[in-house]
């Protein structure tokens, strides 16, 4: 699989979301959370396929567990590199409460992960960004190596990638949404060296349904659809293929980042990714 650099490493284009795997999510889940021994076989099947980085947060249910418990069994600390995030700040009395925050927070997800540091660290909520200089603390004590932020908005992705303190970001963008694509972020983040992890490539998998299934809610997103099945059609690939293609191949992007369920949709997005 191709991979992008970024400081140390060398981070595989894909990297397997663990949401999934640590509670039911995704308005296309079908099956559920699956069990420990399936997706302890996702990651395995991840891993032989080429993937190198695995995502999870304290607010994914039981996601840390499972992996940390997966990557002790498979032996494949040395081959990972894992990312994940704190969970949401609020406001706190002093700049000592969010040290003590911060401290309960990356020593649990180091527990959890049966990690002896953690390769990438972010917060999970963009307004926390305010306080990377605290987090910093954790990466000059060898706990953490790479600091980052989850991002929701092109105007505050802007603003802190102007600040120079994250050294990686997590967005969303899709085919059906170049917010940040139109605004230049993605490039900008890339060419000062942020490591840029795109999430929502399938919109929670409304991109991959059938369209029968698709909520009266959501059937705004119909007609669109048939025009990027039609793009797909004439160049003879699926709108699924269409859509993880697409995000892989904008300037800035250092993995792509998709949630599964099950080996199968593990494999194909292993497939997908190596047609480049």
């Amino acid at each position: 699989m191709l991979t992008r650099p970024f400081a140390e490493y060398h981070l595989s284009l894909l990297t397997l979301g663990t949401v999934q795997l640590g509670l039911p999510y995704g308005i296309a889940n079908t099956t559920g959370q699956p069990s420990y021994e399936t997706a302890r076989d996702i990651i395995a099947c991840a891993v032989e396929g080429g993937v190198n980085v695995l995502d999870t947060a304290v607010a994914y249910g039981e996601s840390e567990k499972v992996v940390g418990r997966a990557i002790a069994e498979l032996g494949i600390a040395d081959r990972v590199v894992v990312v994940s995030k704190v969970a949401a700040m609020g406001e706190f009395s002093s700049a000592r409460a969010v040290d003590e925050f911060l401290e309960e927070q990356v020593t649990g997800m180091l527990s959890r992960l049966r990690l002896e540091y953690l390769p990438i660290c972010m917060f999970h909520l963009e307004d926390n960004a305010c306080h990377l200089d605290a987090l910093a603390k954790f990466r000059e004590r060898g706990l953490v190596r790479h600091i980052g932020v989850s991002m929701m908005t092109p105007d505050k992705t802007a603003e802190v990638i102007a600040g120079g303190k994250t050294e990686a970001m997590q967005i969303q963008t899709s085919v059906l949404d170049q917010r940040y694509i139109r605004r230049g972020l993605i490039k900008t983040a890339g060419e000062k060296g942020i490591a840029m992890f795109i999430r929502s490539v399938y919109l929670q998998g409304l991109i991959p349904m059938p369209e029968a299934d698709i909520l009266p809610e959501l059937a705004d997103v119909i007609p669109v659809r048939r025009r990027l099945e039609a793009l797909g059609k004439e160049a003879g690939i699926t709108l699924t293929e269409l859509a993880l293609r697409f995000v892989m191949g904008l300037d800035g992007v250092t993995s792509v980042l998709t949630g599964v369920e099950t080996l199968e949709q593990m494999r194909e997005n292993i497939a997908l990714a190596n047609r480049g």
